[in-house]
């Protein structure tokens, strides 16, 4: 077993917690570049937004390649975990929030 295998071996609710820890710290220390990249485009997302939105980019990026983790088939059954839809959905909505259209 490599120490990656170990290290996802942590579950919480049938989910690698390591997981979920190095997107949230790798979207913490991306932020300002990413808020940087969206100012040219006339966007203004504040830093902390970019927290809220690693559920549901994650969803989007993982359907998009064809990986389908359990996280994102999980929020694909249409029949079931809707706390965690829920959970999704509110997090899209606060990180839509806070984002502003520079004129």
């Amino acid at each position: 077993m490599s120490s990656i295998e170990y290290l996802r071996s942590f579950r919480i609710g049938g989910y690698a917690i390591f997981d979920f820890t190095v997107s949230y710290i790798g979207v913490a220390l991306l932020s300002p570049l990413l808020s940087k990249f969206f100012r040219l485009l006339r966007l203004d997302i504040p830093k902390k937004n970019w927290l809220f939105f690693v559920l549901p980019v994650s969803i989007i990026v993982h359907i998009s390649v064809g990986t389908i983790t359990p996280f994102a088939a999980a929020f694909l059954d249409i029949n079931g975990h809707f706390v965690l839809k829920a959970i999704v959905l509110v997090s899209l909505v606060l990180g839509i929030r806070g984002i502003k259209i520079i004129r």
